[in-house]
């Protein structure tokens, strides 16, 4: 009778496992793997093992990268990914293995007040940008190969950052006022910024340039809620995309959740299709991946549904979706929601299915320039 028991629950099992092997079509199958490559996610954990969520994640649902973080907020509390320089080597390592060496690990590693490489984990001092900027060219190029060699060495290949907004308002209360800017002119970010890229692409990290369209006129913190910059924005803030996208090797750009009337006036920068797909790429030319800000943001989350800004962003030309899942809560299951809901929408004509495999195509083309797969022999 024992035996007929464990006959009868292991056909069950079968039957349950080839149902869940059949539910998609190898179309949609491809479909999921695609929009998964959109998706960079942020999750708990110094150390990992096959049963933490963000691995399976990556095994099942294909996501493109992982965002690391040393202060987690919804616990208030440290690490949350970075302890030491040998702990968060090990957790690169660790991460690629599971991928087999085709993932984006990011990080906002600019200096100064945006730091997850800390002092107290064992890692260098970093100069904020405003610092960068009033000692000269030289003192950047040595941050940003510093940076860029700290990053390198502990196997992470992307870092958000060069900050580019123009310093239009100096107490700005997330760029000017902490530092982020290099300066009040678009000749003199794009200078600085320059410097950054070449020197971090030299060492195989990606530098991604930010917030498009502008975030240094601000009144307001984005984190917090609605920023409004419609009355304070300069067309500096956008010459310096200008200047700098002439470059034939920027590779991603960063969207602002900022509002702004003299470009859209229905939805913030992110969601705005006249501002990614018209200002920056028929306008600007930019054929790079571009990326989302944290979605997780109070200006994102206070104005519309998850599955709206999703949607929205999508449709908007934002080819990957930063999901820090370091806001207001944690969710283990933040990608395989994400990754139903997009599916979904597709499938009910609410995305175009184009638009999925325009972003996955970029997101292909950038992993090819500075990742390998690794070989397993």
């Amino acid at each position: 009778m024992k035996k007929f028991g464990l006959l009868l629950f292991l056909a069950i099992m079968m039957a349950a496992g080839c149902k869940n092997v059949e539910r998609y079509s190898p179309e949609d199958e491809a479909l999921r793997k695609e929009i998964g490559q959109m998706l960079l996610v942020g999750f708990r954990g110094t150390e990992l093992d096959e049963e933490h969520h963000i691995v399976r994640d990556i095994r099942d649902y294909n996501i493109g990268g992982v965002i690391l973080f040393e202060y987690d907020v919804p616990s208030q509390s440290r690490p949350r990914n970075i302890s030491s320089p040998g702990q968060l080597k090990n957790l690169c390592s660790y991460l690629q293995g599971v991928a087999g060496g085709t993932l984006l690990i990011g990080i906002d590693q600019e200096g100064g007040m945006v730091t997850r490489l800390k002092q107290n984990y064992g890692f260098p001092y970093f100069a904020s940008a405003a610092s960068m900027s009033a000692a000269g060219t030289d003192s950047a190029r040595y941050y940003a190969r510093l940076t860029a060699s700290t990053l390198a060495e502990a196997g992470i290949n992307l870092n958000f950052a060069p900050c580019v907004d123009v310093n239009i308002n100096p107490q700005c209360p997330v760029i000017g006022k902490i530092g982020r800017s290099f300066g009040e002119s678009a000749d003199r970010v794009a200078e600085f910024a320059s410097i950054w890229v070449e020197e971090q692409q030299r060492q195989g990290v990606t530098a991604c340039l930010k917030h498009f369209p502008g975030h240094g006129s601000s009144k307001k913190d984005t984190h917090l809620g609605l920023a409004d910059v419609s009355d304070t924005w300069q067309p500096s803030e956008l010459e310096v995309y200008r200047m700098l996208l002439r470059r034939s090797d920027i590779r991603m750009v960063m969207t602002t959740h900022v509002f702004n009337a003299k470009l859209d006036n229905v939805y913030p920068a992110t969601l705005s299709k006249a501002t990614l797909n018209g200002l920056l790429r028929d306008s600007l030319g930019f054929d790079g991946v571009v990326i989302t800000d944290d979605m997780a943001m109070g200006a994102m989350t206070q104005q519309y549904e998850y599955e709206d800004m999703l949607r929205l962003a999508i449709m908007a030309g934002a080819d990957m979706l930063c999901i820090s899942n370091n806001g207001a809560k944690y969710d283990d299951d933040v990608v395989p929601r994400t990754v139903d809901m997009i599916y979904n929408m597709v499938k009910e004509g609410k995305i175009d299915i184009e638009r999925i495999h325009e972003s996955a195509a970029r997101v292909a083309r950038l992993k090819s320039l500075y990742l390998a797969p690794v070989d397993r022999g």
